[in-house]
């Protein structure tokens, strides 16, 4: 069991011509992901290394290949057309890997995806991996072991730290999904922690997040009123100077709220096991699953 993405995924990459694009895919189909497509406008009736069909748009290619998910690498200021024909197409999952995206852009999709039934990753996220089965975005998946925890981070690289101590202690993870880190994005940590919760093949769930906003706190919250598998958790950003930004574009604390210590006291006051330092993160989610 696996959510968003398995076996079954037939993926179409968005911006496959170019040198992300390009890269990742060849990455994502070693790795056993089914590539079914690419659309780069202009390019339609080529074939990415003579084996994978391109289309000008991606209406064309999921109709002609039964796409059910997507993967953006398009430039900045084309991804909010992109990921909006894939809700007009009625794809289910859409994972934006470009950063640098117009807030007023990620508003205006936010907006009309509100009601619909288009899932949204991202953007600016490492994307999303089931283990032995499918990835879909710029993981390394040599580090990830096939198990029963997930991961949620907002923190590209800290996934990746994460899913290593995790494999380095033998603990395999069911999914792992990078949701990225900016201000406006698609799924936050509630609804990834929901999707965790009714899968019966994970046991308990790694929640990577940063100083700014409040979406930890929505987090904390659910888990103590919702959840009953267990939850660890790190916060980085504990030594950010306020009204400063630290890496991406929502970890900036304003007004005195969305500090580090903020997240961590209520995420402990509401159950879940903190790793004080990165270096914590795979025993903190091991002395979780142990309770």
């Amino acid at each position: 069991m696996s959510i968003l993405v398995d076996k079954d995924t037939r993926l179409v990459v968005q911006g496959i011509t170019g040198g992300a694009g390009s890269f990742h895919t060849r990455q994502m189909i070693e790795y056993g992901t089914n590539v079914v497509a690419g659309a780069t406008p202009g390019k339609g009736g080529q074939k990415f290394d003579d084996r994978v069909p391109i289309f000008n748009t991606l209406t064309e290619a999921v109709r002609q290949t039964g796409a059910n998910a997507t993967v953006i690498f398009v430039p900045a200021f084309f991804c909010a057309d992109a990921i909006l024909e894939a809700v007009a197409v009625g794809l289910p999952l859409v994972v934006t890997i470009t950063e640098g995206i117009p807030v007023l852009d990620m508003v205006k999709v936010k907006n009309a995806m509100a009601g619909g039934a288009t899932r949204l990753v991202g953007p600016n996220c490492p994307g999303v991996i089931t283990p032995g089965q499918c990835k879909v975005g710029i993981m390394p998946g040599s580090i990830h072991l096939p198990g029963r925890v997930g991961v949620i981070s907002r923190s590209g690289t800290l996934t990746y730290e994460a899913v290593a101590q995790l494999t380095a202690l033998g603990i395999g993870q069911s999914t792992c999904i990078g949701i990225g880190g900016d201000p406006v994005n698609g799924t936050d940590f509630v609804e990834a922690l929901r999707l965790f919760e009714a899968d019966p093949d994970t046991d308990g769930v790694l929640m990577i997040g940063e100083i700014g906003g409040t979406a930890e706190e929505r987090a904390a919250v659910f888990v103590r009123d919702q959840m009953k598998k267990p939850v660890a958790a790190f916060i980085a950003g504990a030594t950010a100077p306020p009204g400063r930004r630290m890496g991406h574009a929502g970890a900036i604390i304003a007004g005195g709220k969305g500090t580090a210590a903020e997240k961590i006291a209520l995420l402990r006051e509401c159950g879940v096991a903190i790793a004080e330092t990165p270096a914590d993160l795979g025993t903190a989610m091991r002395a979780a699953l142990r309770r």
